[in-house]
């Protein structure tokens, strides 16, 4: 074993969880503790058809939720700490343990992390990725090798020095069960690359060398049950954005939705040439080979499941998979169909205004978020002068900037190939107004959300230049639909080059400017609460409500 595993060890035994305290800020009041807030979270049951899989299928599935579950477990030491368990169950079983239970902690995720619970102080911005009395000088001044590094906590050792601990270290018995599980459903999966696949994830949790599996992932075509799982977001470090939290989703494949959905990424090359930015900002060529299915998820873990949950995913984040490979986009047509059903459409009745309302639609809303994420293949993954990725350059607002970028993208993306007629017979008025009416529902998950923060930038910039209009008498939105094509080039063209010149500064300007909530805005938002409304959902899931017990 190496001197540095066992400072690492070392360090991971000796030093105790702090993600339940909040680092020193002279400067920052403490926040007003609000009250916890189940009532906003739509319950939701979330199954599927599984009577055409077979006996063997069925119990995979019961594995990779048995792994989901172990991710669980990691990600509320991730955003909490080690206590999470005994703290829980100090809040006994009223609402608010209910709501410590959805938002992994006792900070509102849609409230812009405001505690519920008295007694508690700010969301730590490193969550327990970092020290609690480390400062993000303390940080940068530290020679610490690979301090970027996605995979390692920050800890100190027993003189008190910043060190780091790879997560395969830090969880190595929960990682090599979860591995374990992995290996079971390969045994039982009926296509032999998706059970390469779930060998090389389970070497990959127990290394934290992720990149094979996710190539080989890009590749895996022909199995009807599929699992994301491990760390992979970054949007939990809100220090710096550098380390990934585990999650899992465990899917199904919808065979019949996923070959209509099948052709759309061969254009991404050609809508990358035609981005509305200089030669210099698009020269890089998206994969297009990438893989567009629709699946109906049946178990959403760790951070995936906080807060607000996501209805699509693009992966892998790996820039260099990426460029070589392309990503796949998995939309969750199940919990999709849920946020439209209980949040969108009576959204749309209180804010939409009545002449536009007709054009608020689910095949749109569908589309709307599939090109989002095909977007995500799109634009800038390395600043123009080669120096770093565009993640590294922009630090903390990286995450909302992809987020914002890839949504306008999205919205450039239906356009294109509405022009060219490659949406068959639509009515592009329905994209866009669906596109507005899913603002507002972003808009309610708050600024310390990545999508909410983008989505502030997107409302305001759309208001000010006269895209989205509001109706003074009845409160009611339209969009401008020739005013609409202009704005998106213009935010594009914005947001594109702050990406592909590394701008941290103008970035950041950018999203403290425009990502607010101004008060007519939020006067409207309040309209929504009044007519209690879901702001998300939650979700009833595990092997009973799937029938596999």
């Amino acid at each position: 074993m190496s001197k540095q595993t066992i400072i690492a060890l070392m360090a991971a035994l000796v030093l105790a969880s702090c993600g339940n305290e909040a680092p020193p800020d002279d400067d920052t009041e403490s926040p007003t503790t609000g009250a916890p807030r189940p009532e906003i979270y739509a319950d939701f049951t979330l199954t599927a058809d599984l009577s055409y899989l077979t006996d063997e299928q069925r119990e995979m599935i019961g594995l990779l939720i048995e792994a989901a579950e172990i991710m669980d477990d990691l990600f509320w030491r991730q955003a909490y700490g080690d206590d999470y368990r005994a703290w829980l169950d100090s809040l006994g079983v009223a609402d608010a343990r209910r709501f410590a239970e959805i938002n992994y902690g006792p900070w509102d995720r849609l409230d812009d992390n405001k505690p519920f619970i008295e007694g508690v102080g700010p969301k730590p911005l490193g969550a327990n990725f970092y020290p609690a009395d480390m400062t993000k000088e303390e940080f940068e001044s530290a020679y610490l090798p690979g301090k970027a590094d996605l995979y390692s906590l920050v800890r100190r050792d027993t003189d008190g020095d910043l060190v780091l601990v790879p997560y395969h270290v830090a969880y190595e018995n929960e990682l090599k069960a979860a591995a374990d599980l992995l290996r079971q459903a390969a045994d039982l999966a009926d296509s032999q690359d998706f059970a390469n696949y779930l060998k090389l994830r389970a070497a990959a949790l127990i290394s934290d060398d992720f990149q094979v599996s996710d190539l080989y992932w890009m590749d895996v075509k022909d199995n009807e049950i599929d699992v994301v799982i491990g760390p992979i977001e970054t949007y939990e470090d809100r220090l710096f954005g550098y380390r990934a939290a585990y999650e899992a989703y465990v899917l199904i494949k919808d065979m019949d939705w996923s070959a209509e959905l099948a052709r759309f990424a061969m254009f991404l090359p050609e809508l990358q040439k035609g981005l509305p930015v200089p030669d210099e900002y698009k020269l890089e060529t998206p994969g297009s080979d990438a893989d567009l299915n629709a699946y109906d998820v049946v178990y959403y873990a760790g951070d995936s499941n906080a807060g607000s949950k996501t209805i699509a995913i693009n992966l892998p984040n790996d820039e260099d998979v990426q460029l070589q490979k392309g990503t796949r986009r998995l939309q969750l047509k199940n919990a999709m169909r849920a946020k439209f059903d209980k949040i969108l459409e009576p959204i749309a009745d209180v804010l939409v205004d009545e002449s536009q309302r007709q054009h608020v639609s689910f095949d749109a809303f569908f589309a709307n978020t599939m090109f989002h994420e095909v977007a995500h293949g799109l634009g800038i993954k390395y600043t123009i002068d080669g120096s770093s990725t565009v993640s590294a350059a922009l630090l903390d607002v990286a995450s909302s900037m992809e987020e914002g970028t890839a949504v306008v993208l999205g919205l450039y993306m239906v356009t294109a190939l509405y022009d060219k007629g490659e949406l068959g017979d639509v009515d592009l008025r329905d994209y866009y107004v669906t596109f507005m009416t899913s603002v507002f529902r972003s808009i309610r998950f708050g600024a310390s959300s990545a999508h909410g923060k983008a989505n502030m930038v997107r409302f305001n910039y759309f208001v000010e230049n006269g895209a989205f209009i509001r109706d003074s008498e009845t409160g009611r939105y339209r969009v401008d639909f020739e005013q609409m094509r202009q704005t998106m080039a213009d935010l594009s063209r914005l947001l594109l080059t702050l990406q592909g010149d590394g701008d941290y500064a103008g970035a950041l300007e950018l999203t403290n400017s425009k990502g607010v909530i101004g008060r007519q805005l939020q006067a409207d938002l309040d309209r929504l609460t009044q007519a209690e409304i879901p702001v998300d959902i939650v979700f009833n899931q595990g092997v009973a409500e799937l029938g596999l017990e």
